[in-house]
């Protein structure tokens, strides 16, 4: 039996250590059978969506180039967030997993592609691809969870520090791809004397240097080919940046923090098995329900769950293995969290808010005024009791 089987109102304590190996088999199936299945209309599928992405940017720095007239600027303003948004969740987020090198396209490939990001592709692939879909949702090896400035979990020691977590989470989401550079470069393991010195300078000088470039491209060499236009142009390329952050950082945190995603302690993962591997990308994650259009906006990281179950298949597979996996959770009488973009962002942010206080402190401090109302109405019905502030 597992760790997490054993503990308390555990969501699997109903399960055998023989259902869930059989759980990871169908699993397992389900891969196999997209891997057997790629073939010219997934290759055809990414190469027009790169094509469609570099021409929508490309006609969009264009039409800045006349943005001091405001529907130019709008337009291309509008047109360039998009392109920045596709380029980064459906096509480089899933190149540089792998998901299209088994076309062989050295243009198209994980060892290669290099994003429109300030984080650099090798350092980003490191702390995402190797321990982010390695230790999902691992307090304390997991660094997407919480990004180390968030309290993430009631079992988690409050401090007053986690006061300011709905403010340090709102700035993290205006500058998210800086966010995502500085703990790529693992700052607090370096504080810590966890790592090395030399590495740790190198490792600076490349974010430094791919920040370096990117801005250059955005605030002076676009805005300089702009002439008159030069302080509009300046200005959208910092909005379109701006949109394409909180869109990202909304998406990630759809799939990685609502009420009903399961985290998980060190303890947990010893002598983890695959079934129980699988089992736990499938407690610790969330979907957003929606349109293609939607599936395509986030790179299809509304489905999340199936992502983190097979990071590295083409995305646009996702949304037909998801009935398959969908049926998996209801056979195994598991919870499949998933919920429209306004519901999952909404209880995201509840939950930041809800963790930056000390475990049950609104509860107490409205029983005087009319016992539990303004929880509910805020974090809704608890089902159990949280454990005391001194947790």
């Amino acid at each position: 039996m597992t760790t997490l089987q054993k503990k308390e109102n555990s969501p699997i304590a109903h399960l055998s250590d023989e259902d869930i190996e059989n759980l990871g088999n169908e699993l397992d199936v389900i891969r196999q059978h997209i891997i057997s299945s790629r073939g010219e209309r997934d290759a055809e599928y990414i190469r027009t969506v790169i094509e469609f992405q570099r021409k929508l940017e490309l006609g969009s720095r264009g039409v800045l180039l006349f943005s001091l007239f405001p529907p130019a600027w709008l337009l291309g303003t509008a047109g360039l967030s998009i392109a920045k948004i596709i380029e980064n969740m459906e096509i480089g987020h899933n190149v540089m997993h792998g998901q299209w090198d088994w076309m062989r396209d050295p243009a198209i490939h994980s060892t290669t592609w290099e994003w429109d990001n300030a984080s650099p592709s090798d350092m980003w692939k490191h702390s995402h691809n190797e321990l982010h879909h390695t230790y999902t949702n691992v307090i304390g090896k997991d660094n997407d969870l919480g990004y180390g400035i968030m309290r993430v979990d009631e079992d988690q020691r409050w401090m007053p520090f986690y006061l300011a977590q709905p403010l340090w989470n709102f700035i993290n989401a205006c500058f998210f791809e800086y966010g995502i550079a500085a703990y790529d470069l693992e700052i607090g393991k370096y504080l810590a004397g966890r790592k090395d010195k030399a590495e740790f300078r190198s490792a600076g000088k490349n974010v430094l240097r791919k920040i370096g470039k990117q801005m250059k491209k955005d605030y002076l060499l676009h805005p300089l080919l702009s002439g008159p236009s030069a302080p509009t142009t300046l200005l959208a390329n910092m909005t379109a940046n701006l949109v394409r952050n909180l869109w990202t950082h909304s998406v990630i945190m759809c799939g990685h923090f609502p009420e009903g995603v399961e985290t998980f302690e060190k303890k947990s993962i010893d002598g983890e098995t695959r079934g129980e591997w699988y089992l736990r990308q499938m407690l610790g994650s969330a979907n957003i329900d929606g349109s293609r259009l939607m599936h395509f906006m986030t790179g299809n990281l509304s489905f999340q769950i199936e992502h983190h179950l097979f990071p590295d298949l083409p995305s646009n597979r996702y949304q037909e293995i998801a009935p398959k996996v969908r049926e998996l959770f209801e056979r195994n009488d598991l919870t499949y969290t998933s919920g429209s973009l306004v519901q999952q962002v909404g209880s995201a942010w509840k939950k930041v808010f809800r963790l930056s206080l000390p475990n049950g402190f609104l509860r107490k401090a409205t029983t005087a005024v009319n016992p539990g109302t303004y929880t509910q109405l805020i974090f809704g019905s608890p089902t159990v009791d949280e454990p005391s502030a001194a947790a």
